[in-house]
């Protein structure tokens, strides 16, 4: 325990966690206003008559009118103040749970990213991240310091190690290693100016494949390493600035670039981002009294961080198709689904109604709803409440099929169970969800 203590509490030169809060200030920033400019809080929040949160938290819902649109500028606001480290700890507290809402109130634009910036968020929230180049100290709220504990240097590499390695391991499967799944990504980019036609080539489909599973698989490990440090960072640069260009992927790839912050040499940092700070040498031993609970909930957050990714090997059925255990599981761009969907209802009457996603959601509901089988099961609890609420019974049967990388059509739901009628279970698999094998 001791040499443990040793090393987690070692204080170490900040200089890598002050530079990366102010680039994390800044792209949360932008990840908001960016949100706002593009039209993301208008096709998310805005246009639907409704959204689809997840299970069992539907009392979140977006505010009236333009409400959403002054939400995300004041989450804006509040990721400046993190830059400038300006109310840090209350402006990175109100972000965080303002970010973890949106998070929770739809997920018809669901990725990992945003999952990813809920933990960076809470990181950020613990961390002493505006001891120094900040307003806080500038103003007298907090005493400076050019010095942090290294446990919150491991911390996030340990995240990133996790997080690179779970997404290589998912890319270890046969749509990916043949080259179908991003082939069928890259044929919707024919029309990118001068590179269009380079993307459709199967030499640069390979490239791309398995240079990305490499990636993810070494990139950590490559940084770790000093006499490789240069070629990994180089590595980064290419594939982060890559993927911004060809798949829009909001502030993720500046994020990645970042993290590397957290692998160079704290003199190398300072030189070139922090010219006046002083330099801490000492490496003073700081053992806090509540150690032993830290090191508890560590390996508590970091043994969840590895075995959830894990939950999808356990549950039946192939999660390419059932979604079962896809989310929080680091199983980034890894395959397209095209979907269609529409519901028979059957009325205690013995009349019968055919209902099409489109007629009760926006554009893009009805684009994702149909491979995502939580999605298709709560809008037919929505169906079953819309007749309860005119007086009719109603069973509600979805016809459902997903065409998963180019591969093929297949039937993705069982016609024949009545979806007003089931649970739903977060854990387990639901046996009306038919995978490719079915």
């Amino acid at each position: 325990m001791q040499k443990l203590n040793s090393i987690l509490f070692k204080r170490i030169d900040n200089s890598a966690l002050i530079v990366f809060r102010i680039l994390f200030g800044v792209l949360i920033f932008l990840e908001s206003i960016g949100a706002i400019f593009t039209g993301w809080v208008k096709r998310a929040f805005i246009e639907p008559e409704f959204t689809f949160t997840f299970i069992g938290l539907e009392f979140l819902q977006p505010l009236p009118g333009y409400g959403m649109y002054w939400y995300y500028a004041i989450m804006g606001v509040f990721g400046l103040c993190v830059a400038f480290g300006y109310y840090y700890r209350f402006s990175m507290g109100a972000f965080t749970l303002m970010w973890t809402i949106t998070y929770w109130m739809q997920k018809s634009s669901y990725n990992n990213h945003y999952y990813l910036l809920i933990l960076l968020c809470v990181f950020m929230l613990l961390v002493p991240a505006h001891r120094s180049r900040s307003m806080d100290v500038k103003q007298n709220r907090v005493s400076p310091a050019e010095d942090m504990p290294q446990w919150v240097s491991i911390a996030i590499i340990a995240q990133i190690l996790i997080m690179y390695t779970y997404a290589a391991i998912a890319k270890i499967y046969p749509d990916w290693l043949e080259l179908r799944a991003i082939e069928s990504f890259l044929s919707a980019k024919a029309h990118y100016f001068l590179v269009g036609e380079l993307l459709q080539q199967k030499a640069m489909h390979a490239f791309l494949a398995y240079g990305g599973l490499f990636f993810d698989l070494l990139v950590a490990i490559g940084l770790l390493y000093k006499p490789t440090r240069k070629i990994a960072f180089g590595c980064a640069i290419f594939f982060h600035l890559f993927n911004s260009f060809v798949f829009q992927v909001g502030i993720f790839p500046y994020l990645g670039l970042a993290f590397c912050l957290f692998f160079f040499e704290p003199e190398g940092i300072r030189k070139r981002f922090l010219k006046t700070k002083r330099a801490y040498i000492s490496q003073e031993i700081v053992v806090p009294k509540a150690a032993k609970w830290y090191l508890a909930i560590g390996v508590l957050y970091f043994a969840w961080q590895i075995l959830m990714p894990l939950r999808h090997w356990v549950i039946p059925g192939d999660v390419l198709y059932t979604e079962e255990g896809h989310r929080m599981s680091w199983r980034m761009m890894l395959r397209s689904k095209s979907s269609s969907l529409h519901y028979k209802l059957v009325y205690t009457d013995g009349s019968k109604e055919t209902v099409y996603p489109r007629q009760h959601m926006s554009a893009k509901q009805a684009a994702v709803i149909g491979g995502r089988p939580d999605m298709i099961w709560q809008f037919a609890q929505r169906l079953k409440k819309m007749a309860a609420s005119s007086g009719k019974g109603v069973k509600v049967y979805a016809y459902a099929q997903v065409n998963v990388n180019r591969t093929g059509w297949k039937q993705f739901i069982d016609p024949n169970v009545d979806l007003g009628s089931v649970a739903w279970s977060h854990w387990k698999h639901h046996e009306w969800v038919w995978d490719a094998k079915k």
